[in-house]
């Protein structure tokens, strides 16, 4: 038998993929609700690969309170670095959607383009990913965590305390991966 080639399907997965089968037992309102957040979601990672786009490029958007408008301005205008990787580990490590340190001050700012309520709790984590990163000790330093999420801003001022127990967490925590690793491969 000779099989059909899809190599433009490489990488890509179906909605109605055989990996999440649930589908199969969906009503007609289950399916468009489900869809329809996945389609959010689509858009979300598409809103956010612009606003990298017309960071990067500098390219401000018309001053409003729109959410995106809002982000994108005042990431150009603290000279942020879109999709930043903070690094620790294989087990700890994220992409911060923008970021800057300068003059002490750590700014870390969030798209959220979903309506549900955010946690600044993931601010606080990439937080504590640059801290481990570039050896800098969150009592020693300023931070200011935004999040943009339905035309609002909501700044946070971590808690260093807070922060140093999510390092410690981290820490802790891939260590113990790492020992349950290796237990495995023996």
């Amino acid at each position: 038998m000779n099989f059909n080639s899809h190599f433009e399907l490489a990488g890509k997965h179906a909605f109605l993929s055989p990996s999440k089968y649930h589908w199969i037992n969906y009503t007609d309102d289950k399916l468009d609700a489900v869809y329809r957040t996945h389609r959010a979601a689509q858009r979300g990672s598409e809103l956010h690969e612009l606003a990298k786009d017309l960071i990067r490029l500098n390219v401000k958007l018309p001053r409003t309170t729109a959410t995106l408008n809002a982000y994108v301005n005042d990431a150009i205008g603290y000279r942020m670095e879109p999709e930043q990787t903070l690094y620790y580990s294989d087990n700890a490590f994220g992409h911060a959607d923008t970021i800057s340190f300068r003059k002490n001050l750590l700014r870390i700012h969030d798209l959220k383009t979903g309506v549900n309520r955010c946690s600044e709790h993931q601010l606080e984590v990439y937080s504590a990913l640059f801290c481990l990163e570039y050896g800098f000790k969150p009592m020693e330093i300023e931070m200011e965590n935004r999040i943009y999420q339905n035309d609002e801003v909501s700044i946070y001022i971590p808690d260093p305390d807070v922060i140093a127990h999510i390092m410690d967490r981290i820490i802790t925590f891939d260590a113990k991966i790492n020992s349950i690793r290796m237990e495995t491969l023996s």
